[in-house]
């Protein structure tokens, strides 16, 4: 019987995500052959995952579902001897880029991973803190249905499974790499107040998240389409298309990767503080032509206070102002992965890592002028719509050179992750868990 990860990496209190997780995982044991690892991975402080402790102890048993509830001690003692184990010359480097002191969405996502990887699944499903289940009718939406039916599967044996394919014939044979639906609500970044407040503004913020030589009309195209996801019509009727899947149609909070040809091959960049950095594998996997499932079975997006006042604020506009500097790197290696296409597979149809970490290093070669000019326009946007925006600006000002640096800084660190992540993963599947980190439900 195969097994598979269903995680949620957290770092504030979600004592009702984790039991809607936990209906999710038992809805995956009950309607298919499957064993089912319920992992959340908490970086809250005591109190929180004490609430989080509390509600996975007050799940349902089932026999077929463990769930495991990891501290950072707990990841860290775990990714040690994993780190110590992968024959790197630099293991203290790869402890530091899977558990950093700071918010990384790459890193808590590449933790799942390894994790996954020593539990022995097959696969893993993410979903986040900051979202929840559609509910139609009196029953829930959950996005593993269209997960389980297709994941890992070749294509071919996909077909009976979706509403349509899309998908060209010579593709049918390559396993179904990823699935993913998106989410309807708010807006995925938290920057709808900028829209509010002045729509040309706005524009200009979002336009620079694009390749600076893109004409204006594209820019336009895609600030229209930014961070929307499936926009606000409620789920009525499942729709799953078989295809080479378009990133932009697929979120972080509603996916699932085959590890064996995709997460158990390259990692996603280990970035701090940097909005997106865990969205790399969904263009990794549309630049191969591996197939996908694109479903509709999309993810209420809502945000928590935090974001929206004092240090909360200004923490989570650095992080989108990264964003903006990753993009840089990141659009030179999404170019490049789309010219390389079938390169990026090896004979089995797995992501080839060296072939990744390549473009990533080469990456760090670009000049930053351009970078130095998305921070002027970011720098007269948000004093343009002035007071806890300037503060922004003020501080974003203070620390040009160090973001600049941290920019280019985090492609390198992914490069070298990259290099790693096989005897990462070889080592985390011969690595077993603390006895006490899972248990029956």
């Amino acid at each position: 019987m195969r097994s598979i990860c269903l995680t949620l990496p957290t770092d504030r209190p979600c004592p009702d995500t984790v039991t809607a997780l936990g209906a999710e995982a038992a809805y995956a044991a009950d309607h298919f052959d499957i064993d089912v690892h319920l992992v959340v991975l908490d970086s809250c402080p005591p109190q929180d995952r004490a609430t989080h402790a509390d509600a996975l102890r007050r799940l349902p048993v089932h026999p077929r579902i463990t769930a495991h509830h990891l501290d950072e001690t707990a990841q860290r003692a775990f990714l040690t001897r994993v780190a110590q184990n992968s024959g790197s010359a630099k293991p203290e480097l790869l402890l530091d880029l899977m558990l950093p002191d700071g918010l990384s969405y790459g890193a808590c996502t590449n933790r799942a991973f390894l994790i996954a990887a020593a539990l022995g699944c097959d696969s893993v499903h993410r979903r986040d803190s900051d979202s929840r289940y559609q509910r139609v009718a009196g029953r829930t939406v959950f996005p593993v249905h269209h997960e389980l039916l297709s994941l890992g599967r070749p294509a071919a044996d996909a077909v009976p499974h979706v509403t349509e394919s899309a998908l060209p014939e010579p593709l049918l044979a390559r396993r179904v790499a990823m699935v993913g639906g998106s989410f309807v609500g708010e807006l995925s970044v938290d920057i709808a107040r900028i829209r509010d407040a002045d729509p040309g503004v706005y524009q200009d913020v979002v336009s620079l998240w694009a390749p600076e030589h893109w004409p204006a009309e594209r820019k336009r195209e895609l600030v229209e389409e930014s961070f929307t996801g499936a926009g606000t019509t409620a789920f009525a009727r499942d729709h799953a298309l078989l295809t080479v899947v378009d990133p932009m149609r697929v979120d972080m909070c509603n996916i699932a990767f085959h590890g064996a040809t995709v997460s158990e091959r390259v990692p996603l960049p280990p970035a701090r503080d940097t909005i997106g950095s865990d969205y790399f594998l969904i263009h990794l996997v549309h630049d191969a032509r591996l197939p996908g499932v694109l479903h509709n079975r999309h993810i209420v997006n809502y945000y928590t206070g935090e974001r929206r006042t004092g240090p909360g604020f200004l923490a989570y506009q650095t992080r989108f102002a990264k964003f903006l500097l990753s993009m840089l790197y990141f659009h030179h290696v999404y170019d490049r992965m789309a010219e390389a296409g079938d390169d990026l597979l090896d004979e089995h149809g797995r992501a080839r890592p060296a072939a990744v970490a390549a473009l990533a290093r080469e990456s760090t070669g670009l000049d930053t002028a351009e970078n130095v000019r998305r921070l002027d326009a970011l720098d007269a946007a948000y004093r343009q719509l002035g007071g806890e925006y300037a503060d922004v600006a003020d501080h974003l000002a203070g620390r040009r050179e160090r973001l600049l640096d941290e920019a280019r800084g985090d492609m390198t660190d992914f490069a070298l992750l990259t290099e790693a992540w096989e005897g990462m993963v070889a080592a985390a599947k011969a690595t077993a868990l603390a006895p006490a980190a899972g248990r029956p439900r």
